[in-house]
């Protein structure tokens, strides 16, 4: 008979394991800069990227630029859709259940706990209680961290969507307009100082930098990053890296195709030349565990889809360009 209280109870904790498992949301590192929107577009910042664009050319960079499949990795991470608060509820009611019909047993209106026969917490009680609260404590700094993660690197988003919903009506037109004449009056500007500035010769530029950065992102290596990234945005990518690094996981990244970069903003500002540039592309995205080898997320052969705005600045005139912030298409 205390053989079988003993394994009620250790199956009771597995199953309650497996519940809140399942319950926490998995805090999805994807691609650089984490999938997420992060750095300054300058007094930009809290507003949208504009959707319009340049009009596609013939040029190189306009058709789907693939980047060849390295040697496979073992194991699959498409983005997975977090728990939901039914699962939380749940895991809540087991939680409460095991917890009051120990207390029930314990003042002695049913025949003994999990441990014994008699009134009160018995051995295995008290480790079930003791598992719980760790649980607990686990999934309380679990969600602490996957918070600080989101906002390590970014802005908060939501005095980007008050700005990011389109204009009713022929108002849309209006903009469409306006947002030509302002990338047309940016792209005056930047030739001022460097005559030489080519937008196609840029988004070629551009393409060869995304891949850079990418590879360096896979291989965790800050080094490779620096001369690309801007200060806020390199210290961006070291939290992430970091934090990767502490959980000995590696992002992988495979079979990366660009379908189209296309300007879509043009500006000056404090003496720096900044343009944005709408990247769709897509690639295999993954994670695995690195003393495991095994996937922790996405899939290795479910490719990612993804439409990113990613703004480059320089000092005016004709310097190297640095990457000043990732955003995500509204």
């Amino acid at each position: 008979m205390r053989t079988a209280a003993k394994m009620t109870a250790v199956l009771a904790l597995l199953a309650l394991l497996a519940l809140l498992a399942m319950a926490i949301p998995e805090t999805v590192w994807a691609r650089a800069g984490g999938g997420g929107s992060s750095g300054s577009r300058g007094s930009r910042s809290f507003s949208s990227p504009s959707r319009s664009y340049s009009a596609p050319s013939s040029s190189p960079s306009s058709q789907p630029i693939t980047q060849p499949r390295p040697a496979p990795a073992p194991g699959p991470m498409a983005q997975p859709a977090p728990a939901g608060g039914f699962m939380r509820s749940l895991a809540g009611g087991v939680v409460g259940g095991l917890l009051g019909g120990m207390l029930f047993r314990s003042l002695g209106f049913a025949g003994g706990g999990f441990g014994g026969s008699g009134g009160g917490f018995g051995m295995f009680d008290l480790l079930l209680l003791a598992g719980i609260g760790y649980l607990i404590y686990w999934m309380v700094k679990r969600s602490r961290a996957a918070r600080e993660a989101a906002t390590a690197g970014g802005y908060e988003r939501g005095a980007v969507e008050a700005y990011g919903a389109p204009a009713p009506g022929g108002a849309v037109e209006a903009s469409q307009s306006s947002g030509a004449e302002d990338m047309a009056r940016g792209l005056s500007h930047v030739r001022q100082m460097d005559p030489g500035f080519d937008d196609a010769a840029f988004r070629e530029a551009c393409t060869d930098r995304f891949f850079q950065i990418q590879a360096a992102w896979m291989r965790r290596d800050l080094d490779k990053l620096r001369p690309l990234l801007t200060g806020e945005m390199l210290e961006s990518f070291g939290k992430q890296i970091e934090a990767a690094r502490a959980k000995r996981q590696v992002n992988k990244l495979e079979n990366i195709t660009i379908r189209s970069v296309e300007l879509t903003e043009v500006w000056q500002e404090q003496g720096n030349d900044y343009v944005t540039v709408r990247l769709l592309a897509n690639l295999l995205d993954y994670t695995v565990d690195e003393t495991t080898s095994q996937v922790v997320d996405g899939s290795d052969t479910a490719p990612v889809k993804f439409e990113e705005y990613w703004t480059w600045v320089r000092p005016v005139g004709p310097n190297p360009w640095r990457l000043s912030a990732i955003n995500q298409a509204e």
